[in-house]
């Protein structure tokens, strides 16, 4: 992989620093890459670590490219989970549906299934030893000159950076801070959705499990020995809640899904008393723009496709690679290079979330017609 020197405003053969807020796919992809790229990089995460938990991550099409680019396809693999399948199930537990997957290596492209903790930790190796990493802190504010970033942090430490990206998530505090209210770009696409993880399989290792009724459903997903609980839920309006209260959240998913058959009152249970628990609405974020200044945006910050898209952390590490490849283009200059990534991913993106929008019907339909339907379709997706 090349690098590239790169001039300070001082005339200097310095690297240029970058900052990086977040240390998830999009935070460690775009690490990874400003690194090759010559750049001094740090990255400030407000969790005192890698933030764990989370369904599995699909490995496939572009970002299987990726992924060989950045020298770790070979542990990928090695990790890969082998799923078995998707089932339907009625109130009655009877498979009336479902998907089956290739299990035979030898004839299985390379795309794959990992868990999301285990790619996470991957993508940290390649970085660790070369990346500067300032966990348990976080951005307080951001001020803008023509020849620099200067960020004050919340452990009231100040730095000076020629480059920002923000790569904090949906809720994107730089994203706020830099481009406006979350409001501005958050399309709600009508439905909740909650994910536990609980400890063993409640269902045959390696499978997934799904329920619906109209309006609702519940999906378990089993793999090395934990189960993935999923619940979903439409909504024509919006909830009011704050996306740090758990406490309320949890409330929430219980109301929703009171007297809904199948396991749902045992997995009920299993939420309550469990110790990991994620929620939020199902949103896309659509930007005009990713960049502004000297600040730009990566993954979930600048374009959410939805966790109906099952591309979340695809979508960041395929992104930061775009980000890669325009400053690349551009002989590092960021102007140009925020440009082309602005204009050559955008029409990826786009399709990416437009069929997450069309995918909402396949994961929650809305009448029991809809629900059948899905179930007898030999490739409901």
């Amino acid at each position: 992989m090349e690098k590239q020197a790169l001039e300070t405003t001082a005339g200097t053969h310095e690297a240029k620093r970058v900052l990086i807020a977040g240390a998830s796919f999009a935070g460690l992809s775009t690490a990874f890459w400003m690194n090759q790229l010559g750049f001094a990089v740090t990255v400030v995460e407000v969790a005192p670590n890698l933030k764990k938990g989370g369904t599995p991550v699909d490995i496939e099409g572009s970002t299987v490219a990726t992924i060989k680019r950045m020298g770790i396809f070979d542990k990928v693999q090695a990790n890969r989970l082998k799923m078995l399948g998707l089932e339907f199930k009625n109130a009655d537990d009877v498979t009336e549906g479902g998907m089956s997957r290739q299990t035979d290596d030898s004839a299985a492209s390379d795309d794959c299934e990992i868990e999301r903790d285990v790619l996470l930790e991957i993508m940290f190796d390649a970085v660790k030893d070369s990346v500067e990493f300032r966990f348990g802190n976080g951005i307080a504010s951001i001020q803008e000159t023509p020849s620099e970033v200067t960020v004050s942090f919340k452990d009231g430490t100040r730095g000076s950076f020629d480059l920002l990206f923000g790569c904090d998530g949906n809720h994107s505090s730089v994203r706020r801070m830099h481009f406006g209210p979350e409001a501005d770009y958050a399309n709600f696409l009508g439905q909740y959705f909650s994910i536990t993880i609980v400890e063993g399989s409640l269902i045959k290792e390696n499978t997934t499990q799904m329920f619906n009724v109209p309006g609702k459903a519940a999906m378990l997903n089993a793999y090395n020995n934990k189960t993935d609980i999923v619940l979903c839920f439409s909504s024509e309006e919006e909830i009011a809640y704050d996306y740090r209260d758990e406490a309320h959240q949890r409330l929430i998913i219980a109301e929703q899904f009171q007297g809904m058959g199948w396991r749902v009152p045992e997995l009920l249970e299993k939420v309550e008393s469990s110790k990991t628990f994620y929620f939020d609405k199902i949103s896309q974020i659509k930007m005009p723009s990713w960049t502004k200044g000297r600040v730009g945006l990566v993954g979930d910050a600048a374009y959410c496709a939805s966790p109906a898209a099952g591309m979340g952390g695809s979508l960041a590490i395929i992104g930061a690679a775009a980000l890669r490849d325009a400053f690349a283009n551009n002989d590092g200059q960021f102007e140009a290079a925020f440009h082309e990534y602005n204009e050559a991913f955008r029409p990826y993106l786009e399709d990416v979330q437009a069929r997450a929008a069309n995918n909402l019907d396949m994961l929650v339909p809305m009448t029991e017609e809809a629900i059948r339907v899905r179930n007898a379709s030999p490739n409901p997706w």
